[in-house]
């Protein structure tokens, strides 16, 4: 999957590193939570799939787009393997929701999301400022809040 990925964005190292980044993540996270493995890194590598056709046609990589456009990209891509129709639907719906987190309320989702957000807001964990009320605000799993301390306190 991670080449389909790669293949897929093309020489776009940006959104292959944070593919990348968020997948690493979502193994460690993985260590202290009961998630489904192969869901959870299948869509931690297609999350942002749907970026490249959400600029395309919305002129915009916003997250709402990316839920819409993503969820076909990754079936198209997962009906490549011997995937059966309940993982691909799983992971489908995980990235259709991956920047809304109140529509799914799954361990493997919330997996996915803390990943993410681990990428998306390293730097501002840092800042110190505060970053307990953000932590709290924004990660869904007691292992993602963990990791976002130590992240804080880098």
């Amino acid at each position: 999957m991670l080449n389909e990925m790669m293949a897929y964005f093309g020489d776009d190292e940006k959104r292959i590193s944070h593919a990348i980044e968020v997948t690493k993540y979502a193994e460690e996270i993985l260590n202290g939570e009961n998630g489904d493995k192969d869901v959870v890194i299948t869509a931690s590598i297609l999350h942002d799939i749907g970026i490249p056709e959400s600029e395309r046609k919305y002129g915009s990589s916003a997250g709402h787009y990316q839920e819409i456009e993503g969820p076909p990209i990754a079936r198209d891509i997962m009906k490549k393997y011997d995937l059966n129709q309940a993982f691909i639907d799983e992971v489908c719906e995980i990235i259709g929701s991956h920047h809304s987190p109140s529509r799914i309320d799954t361990i493997n989702f919330k997996i996915v999301y803390d990943a993410d957000c681990l990428v998306n807001f390293g730097d501002r964990l840092k800042q110190k400022d505060n970053t307990d009320k953000l932590i709290n605000k924004v990660f869904l799993t007691k292992t993602g809040k963990d990791i976002a301390g130590k992240v804080a306190n880098q």
